[in-house]
C-alpha cells in the first residue's frame, strides 16, 4: 500500500462495545493491520488476524514499545478508567512517533462549551484534544457520534422508552431531536476515514488532512423520542393505548437526576446524562447544527426499525434499568 494511506492501526479497547465494530470494519477492509493494546490479566479475545500487544499503565514504556510502527491509534475507552489512561496513551503515542490519534470520544458534541460545562463527564474530551494538539506530535480526529443508539434505548431512563414494562416519559413534548449512531455505523465511520489517503491525490480533495485536528461528526439517525417510540411500536406491534406516556421537563428531569446524583443513586447519572441533549437548545442535533461526514465517508443510511429491533431485545438484558 502507499505511504499516502494508513497501514498500521492500534486500537485500545479493541474488546468492548464499540471497539469492536471498529475493529471487525477495518478488518472487513482489507486496508488495515490491526494491533489490540491490552493489558496483562485481559481475558478479552479477538480474531485471529488481530495482533496483541500487552501493555501496562504503570510503565508508559511498554506503552510506547507498543506502538513502535503504528500509523494511527483509536482509543476506545470505558467511563471508569483512570483519569490519566489516555494521557498516558497520548503521551506514548507521541514518543512512539504514531501520526494520528482517534481520541476516546464517540460522544455528542464536546466541542459545545454549554453541554460539556453542564455533563461533567464530557470535560476531559476536549482537554485530551487540547493535549494532542499541545504536545504537536500527533493530529487528533475526534468523531462525535452521538449516544449510541442500541445501548441507550435499551436503558428506559435514558432516552425515556421502557420497552420492557411499557412506559414512556417523553421530555417536554418529545419532539427534541438528537443525533445517534448505532455500534456497526460507529465502525464503518472510523473504517472509512481511516481508508482515506493521508493527503489529497488523483484529483479528489478528500483526505485525512482536511479532518486534521477538527471535531467531525457522525450519526445514524437524528430523530425525536416521539419517532423512536413510533420505530418500538412497529417493531413490538403495539398501539399507543398498549403503553403508559408521560411528559416531565426536560430542564428539571436534568436537575433532579444532578440531586440523585448526590444521593447515590445511580439513576440520577443517566438521567443527568442523556436528558440535557433533549434540551430545546438543539445541542444533540449534531447533523443539522454541526453538518455531517456520512456523505463523504459514504456512510449507508440504515434501517431505523431493524436498529430500535436490536435495542428492544437488548432491554431484555438490560432490564434492571427498568424498575429504577
Amino acid at each position: 500500500m502507499s505511504s499516502n494511506y494508513i497501514k498500521n492501526v492500534a486500537i485500545v479497547g479493541a474488546a468492548g462495545n464499540s471497539g469492536t465494530f471498529i475493529t471487525r470494519a477495518l478488518l472487513d477492509t482489507g486496508k488495515h493491520t490491526i494491533t489490540a493494546l491490552t493489558r496483562a490479566y485481559s481475558s478479552s479475545k479477538f480474531p485471529d488476524s488481530v495482533t496483541v500487544k500487552t501493555i501496562d499503565y504503570s510503565d508508559p514504556s511498554t506503552i510506547v514499545s507498543a506502538l513502535q510502527g503504528q500509523d494511527a491509534l483509536v482509543i476506545t475507552l470505558g467511563g471508569m478508567v483512570a483519569k490519566d489512561t489516555e494521557t498516558k496513551l497520548i503521551e506514548a503515542a507521541g514518543e512512539a512517533g504514531v501520526k494520528w490519534i482517534l481520541p476516546n470520544e464517540w460522544a455528542p458534541d464536546t466541542a459545545n462549551e454549554a453541554l460539556v460545562k453542564d455533563v461533567f463527564v464530557f470535560a476531559g474530551k476536549p482537554v485530551n484534544r487540547k493535549a494532542i494538539a499541545d504536545l504537536g506530535k500527533s493530529n487528533y480526529i475526534a468523531i462525535s457520534t452521538g449516544f449510541w443508539y442500541e445501548w441507550s434505548l435499551a436503558i428506559g431512563p435514558a432516552f425515556g422508552i421502557d420497552t420492557v414494562n411499557r412506559k414512556v416519559t417523553l421530555f417536554d413534548d418529545g419532539d427534541t431531536k438528537i443525533s445517534t449512531s448505532t455500534w456497526p455505523q460507529v465502525g464503518r465511520t472510523v473504517a472509512s476515514l481511516l481508508s482515506l489517503p493521508i493527503k489529497a491525490e488523483g484529483g479528489n480533495e478528500t483526505c485525512l488532512e482536511n479532518f486534521a485536528n477538527k471535531v467531525i461528526y457522525a450519526s445514524s439517525f437524528t430523530l425525536s423520542q416521539n419517532e423512536m417510540l413510533a420505530s418500538v411500536l412497529r417493531v413490538t406491534d403495539t398501539k399507543d393505548a398498549d403503553w403508559t406516556i408521560t411528559k416531565e421537563s426536560s430542564r428539571e428531569r436534568f436537575t433532579t437526576g444532578l440531586e440523585e446524583i448526590k444521593e447515590g443513586k445511580r439513576i440520577g447519572f443517566v438521567k443527568m446524562l442523556y436528558t440535557r441533549v433533549f434540551f430545546p437548545d438543539g445541542s444533540g442535533d449534531t447533523e443539522h447544527n454541526n453538518g455531517s461526514v456520512n456523505k463523504v465517508l459514504g456512510l449507508p443510511k440504515e434501517d431505523l426499525d431493524e436498529a430500535t429491533g436490536r435495542a428492544v431485545e437488548r432491554a431484555k438484558v438490560e432490564k434492571q434499568w427498568a424498575d429504577e
